[in-house]
């Protein structure tokens, strides 16, 4: 059975996706950087928790900070996101695979298999 390689980051990439404050955080920086003010001014929620979704983010380093002065910039990494999307590809690749092997398997055993008549109530004649 062949293993396929796991990217280092995946569990940190896939738990941050998995909230749709960080999506939407994502969604934003894919315009264009931003100040960690103007990121967090659409959410209904505290900056400190705002920031508590970026560390989630840069954990996983979907998002880069850089400071400018007192500003802290924001910008969206997609590395991590496409080595997820690799692996998930894998990984639909090999199970449709083995899914089609297992489905031929079963279309060649019906074909080969000799048919028995039965009567209504289940028994064979």
């Amino acid at each position: 059975m062949r293993t396929l390689a796991i990217p280092n980051h995946l569990d940190q990439t896939l738990l941050a996706l998995a909230d749709p404050t960080r999506r939407a955080i994502l969604q934003r920086l894919s315009a264009g950087e931003l100040r960690v003010t103007e990121l967090a001014r659409p959410f209904d929620m505290s900056l400190n928790a705002v920031s508590k979704h970026i560390r989630v983010l840069e954990r996983a380093n979907l998002v880069r900070r850089r400071r400018e002065g007192r500003e802290h910039l924001l910008s969206f990494t997609p590395k991590p996101m496409d080595e997820a999307a690799r692996w998930m590809e894998a990984q639909r690749a090999t199970w449709t695979s083995r899914l089609q092997a297992l489905d031929d398997l079963l279309q060649e055993e019906d074909r080969v298999k000799p048919s028995t008549s039965s009567d209504p109530k289940g028994r064979t004649r």
